[in-house]
C-alpha cells in the first residue's frame, strides 16, 4: 500500500496536481507518524491493515469536517473536504453495499454465537479483522444492536 500511495504522489507531482498532491502528502505524513509511534513502542512498521485503518480514520475526519461546514454554509470548503475523501478512498477496498454487510454480519454473528448485546465485542472483532476499510462499522454498530436485541 505503501509504494502504491508513493507511485500516486510521484504520479501527481509530475502532473502538477496540487490538490491531489497535497492530500497524498498528507497520507504521507501520517503513514510516517504512525511509523515513528510505533518505533518507540518497540513494534515494526504498520502492517497494510493497520494503514486501512489510519486512512479509514482520516475520511471520517473529513467527512465529520465536511458535514460542519455545510451546516456552516461555507460548500467551497466543504467541497475541499470531499475532493480529499475521494483522493484517499481510492487507496482502501471498494465499501461493502447493504446487502454485503447484512450478510457479513449474519455470519458474523452465526460464527461467534452472538445472542446478546454481551456479545457485541465479539461480533465487532470478526468483522474487524475481515472487513476493515470495506466496512462502515458505524452502520455496522446499529446493525449488531438491533439483530443482537431483536429488534
Amino acid at each position: 500500500m505503501r509504494e502504491a500511495i508513493n507511485a500516486a504522489l510521484k504520479e501527481s507531482m509530475k502532473a502538477r496536481d496540487a490538490e491531489r498532491t497535497g492530500t497524498l502528502r498528507l497520507v504521507s505524513a501520517a503513514i510516517k507518524d504512525r511509523d515513528i509511534e510505533a518505533r518507540g513502542e518497540g513494534k515494526g512498521a504498520a502492517t497494510d491493515d493497520e494503514l486501512k485503518q489510519l486512512l479509514a480514520k482520516m475520511i471520517k475526519q473529513r467527512q465529520e469536517s465536511a458535514s460542519i461546514y455545510e451546516q456552516n454554509a461555507r460548500p467551497e470548503l466543504a467541497a475541499k473536504e470531499k475532493a480529499e475523501i475521494a483522493v484517499i478512498q481510492a487507496f482502501l477496498p471498494q465499501q461493502m453495499s447493504e446487502a454485503e454487510a447484512a450478510a457479513a454480519i449474519d455470519a458474523a454473528i452465526a460464527e461467534t454465537g452472538a445472542a446478546s448485546m454481551k456479545d457485541m465485542g465479539k461480533v465487532m472483532g470478526v468483522l474487524k479483522a475481515r472487513h476493515t476499510g470495506a466496512m462502515d462499522f458505524a452502520a455496522a454498530n446499529g446493525v449488531i444492536k438491533a439483530k443482537l436485541t431483536g429488534g
